[in-house]
């Protein structure tokens, strides 16, 4: 096929990849710009220029979808014809076929079976550590393996590792150590037949090639051109594994943008793309900025949003050119709480609906997948079809119907205490309830653990809004209740809304796109912002900035990014919008008029420098967190043991009553009368009349 043939209908940027001569190529590709029909095309080229036979080609990618994607248009250019086609697969997918090839060759007799999930083994190995088999447990404990692996960290040298990367890990890191030593060992006491995990047929792979020159010289002589899509997704271990691929050859081209790094969690690092061209320093680098997916103005907020990225070196970043017609500009919006954000997206997709734009052409996405059950209630209440992608649906998720039957439970016993099955004690009783299946009083550590938390902390919201329309709400009400929404949320399996994560819709696109939830605490997400002021978590929230463009770059037309000020109906305005939409608000914007006023009226300021209060604990706690603690340790002592004796009064669990941090920030004010005890964030008006003499009297006495 000629160049022009091969060229025709691409951009100038496009067709210098497609035709770059054989050898070293990177492309950094952004959003929207045309990379699978570009690599496609270089392919393409390289094969009918006799460059390569398309069977001698290894195209890897990182999902199954994307490989297929890529197979189905090399066969639309004719690639291969009636000879082998080019081998387009995930890296696992790649590893297996050469592994079972070459297995005989280099281990012998033994043979091998494919552990394809890993629980059972990593709870073997976590009963023999003597730490938690829960369910949640062995889920953190199998990502922290997965992560190490692909780190190529072994066990004795996680605990060093974890702690310098600052990992957040689910539990002491020598007992997450010994947990993997013991996954390694059991994996291996197969006999005659060897357990490997999908990470071992990465490490046996690269290892055959390493350790046997037979097998590498065979195999090298079979590929001799490789293609690695998504580059800035690579971990160390499928880094070790394309460097056994190519070996001293350079007949490499990769394709990434490190803007979309959004994976470290899992070891991905966009190191390798961005250090492309100095491992070959003759490589052709291609930058693809020219959008074809979105509006010059979803174009333009996206690049301010990555604009403001940190830690990056300028040449490496990608200035995104909107090629489309001009559309709407992105709108802002400012609610006072969820319900009402969630009201007011759906009431927006319902106009959207109305003027043409079909219901599948629409996404709502979200920063962790608690969050769409409110989105799921209004769009129910609204009759608009909706899907969930890459999650359950609220009342379908596991924590949710034990949490719910836990309720259930509850409300047949008989020894529960006066009052709490009914007004202002049924949040305290549902919490009560739940907290034995994971909802704990702060937030815990590990991903699994983390996400049964909020989904539980759902159905306490629930019960609170709830109680806002109805003071006098039961138990049994509140079940009847449960029931009835769970019930409606059975939608037909037709094409609807999409509800999603952020990271669940990376490779997607939709005409209008909703972000929600746009308040620091989401996004960033706590655990990115910290705690520790002595922590460098810039990382982190560089991460949690990266989500937020990923989410931008989805939105084809229509871009609508939210936020609430208060989680339920009615509740203290506390929230500050993320930090990620300062500068990106047009004064015009309404959002701009009500948040700026509400900013300098109530937004919460340190009591000791003065500046503005990022974050629930130093909301809480009435300081920045690197501003000095003054607390009195014997007052917060004495808290403690009186929040105790209440707790078992009360028979309720002790953070009902008050929470650490709120006891914290008693013990640092110490507050004299009823005006300052309230003035601090978690005691309002009903803990006040309930707990505020007695707490008064607490701090009176460490006077004296």
């Amino acid at each position: 096929m000629a160049d022009d043939a091969m060229t025709a209908g691409l951009d100038p940027e496009q067709s210098a990849a497609v035709l770059a001569p054989r050898g070293p190529v990177c492309v950094l590709a952004g959003a929207g710009t045309g990379k699978t029909r570009t690599i496609t095309r270089r392919i393409a080229h390289l094969v009918s220029a006799g460059h390569v036979s398309s069977g001698q080609v290894l195209a890897v990618t990182f999902t199954a979808r994307a490989a297929g994607e890529m197979r189905g248009r090399l066969r639309e250019l004719g690639v291969g014809g009636d000879g082998p086609p080019v081998q387009a697969r995930t890296f696992h997918a790649a590893a297996m076929r050469q592994l079972k090839y070459f297995w005989p060759q280099v281990v012998g007799d033994t043979g091998w079976q494919l552990l394809d999930r890993k629980f059972t083994v990593v709870s073997q190995a976590a009963n023999r550590a003597g730490v938690s088999t829960s369910t949640d447990a062995i889920r953190d404990l199998a990502g922290e393996i997965e992560w190490a692996k692909g780190s190529l960290i072994a066990p004795e040298d996680y605990p060093r590792i974890a702690a310098s990367n600052r990992r957040d890990v689910p539990m002491d890191a020598t007992k997450v150590a010994a947990v993997y030593a013991g996954y390694e060992e059991l994996k291996s006491r197969g006999g005659d037949s060897m357990l490997l995990d999908f990470d071992d047929l990465l490490l046996h792979t690269a290892a055959a090639l390493e350790e046997h020159s037979s097998v590498a010289d065979e195999f090298r002589e079979r590929y001799r051109c490789f293609v690695v899509d998504e580059y800035q997704d690579v971990t160390p271990l499928q880094q070790r594994v394309l460097d056994a691929w190519v070996g001293e050859r350079d007949d490499l081209t990769v394709v990434g943008d490190a803007n979309q790094t959004i994976y470290s969690f899992t070891g991905a690092s966009p190191r390798y793309l961005l250090d492309f061209s100095r491992k070959y320093p003759e490589a052709t680098v291609v930058r693809l900025e020219r959008d074809y997916r979105s509006t010059p103005e979803v174009v333009s907020l996206a690049n301010r949003v990555i604009g403001a990225a940190r830690g990056r070196i300028a040449g490496t970043r990608l200035q995104l050119i909107g090629q489309r017609e001009p559309g709407p500009e992105p709108e802002f919006f400012e609610y006072d709480d969820e319900p009402a954000e969630a009201d007011g997206v759906a009431r927006a997709i319902k106009r959207l609906i109305s003027k043409g734009v079909e219901p599948a052409e629409i996404a709502i996405l979200y920063r962790i997948n608690a969050q769409s059950e409110a989105h799921e209630q209004a769009l129910t209440e609204l009759k608009i079809p909706y899907q969930v992608r890459g999650g359950e649906g609220f009342f379908t998720r596991p924590e949710v119907r034990q949490g719910v039957n836990a309720l259930r439970q509850a409300g047949s016993r008989d020894d529960l205490p006066d009052g709490a099955q009914a007004g202002e004690g049924l949040p305290a009783l549902v919490r009560a309830v739940l907290a034995p299946l994971g909802l704990t009083a702060t937030e815990p550590t590990g991903a699994q653990a983390r996400e049964k938390w909020a989904s539980l902390g759902g159905l306490v919201q629930l019960t609170e809004e709830l109680l806002v329309h109805e003071p006098e709400l039961t138990l049994e009400k509140l079940l009847g209740e449960l029931a009835a929404r769970a019930e409606a949320r059975h939608p037909p399996t037709v094409q609807g809304v999409t509800l999603a994560s952020l990271h669940a819709a990376k490779g997607l696109e939709w005409d209008a796109v909703f972000i929600v939830g746009l308040a620091d605490g989401t996004l960033p997400i706590s655990h990115a912002i910290g705690n520790d002021p002595s922590a460098n978590n810039e990382a982190a929230v560089e991460e949690e900035r990266r989500l937020l463009y990923v989410g931008v770059t989805r939105a084809r037309v229509h871009l609508h990014l939210s936020w609430a000020l208060a989680r339920n109906e009615g509740g203290r305005k506390s929230r500050r919008r993320s930090r990620f939409l300062n500068g990106l608000i047009p004064e015009d914007s309404p959002a701009s008029r009500i948040a700026a006023p509400a900013a300098k009226k109530s937004g919460p300021k340190c009591r000791l420098c003065g500046k503005p209060l990022i974050g629930t604990s130093a909301t809480m706690l009435g300081r920045c967190d690197s501003c000095p603690s003054n607390v009195d340790i014997a007052l917060l002592d004495a808290l403690k043991s009186w929040r105790l004796d209440k707790s078992r009064e009360l028979k309720v669990p002790a953070y009902v009553v008050f929470s650490d941090n709120t006891l914290t920030a008693i013990a640092e004010q110490q507050p004299q009368d009823e005006r300052g005890l309230v003035a601090i964030p978690g005691i309002g008006a009903k803990k006040l009349e309930r707990f505020g003499e007695e707490v008064l009297t607490v701090v009176r006495a460490s006077d004296t």
